[in-house]
């Protein structure tokens, strides 16, 4: 395995953990919500989910930009 290969794989693993670590959030919040009997739980709740799920979906896009091979 080539060096380049190297840092691709790891790259992806990096891609890969962040969007698994949005889903865990996003499930946390869900779980907040859930189990939530006043308001301002609900409302933490919401705003977890909410902002792990523009994780799930910003961040993977930024890296990929930052981390894409110069053009030939």
């Amino acid at each position: 395995m080539t060096e380049a290969d190297k840092v691709a794989q790891r790259r992806w693993f990096v891609l890969v953990g962040v969007r698994l670590a949005g889903v865990a959030g996003a499930l946390l919040g869900l779980i907040l919500i859930a189990r939530a009997h006043d308001w301002a739980p609900k409302i933490l709740g919401t705003a977890i989910v909410l902002s792990a799920m523009a994780m799930i979906g910003l961040v993977p896009r930024s890296l990929a930009h930052r981390w894409r091979s110069p053009e030939a």
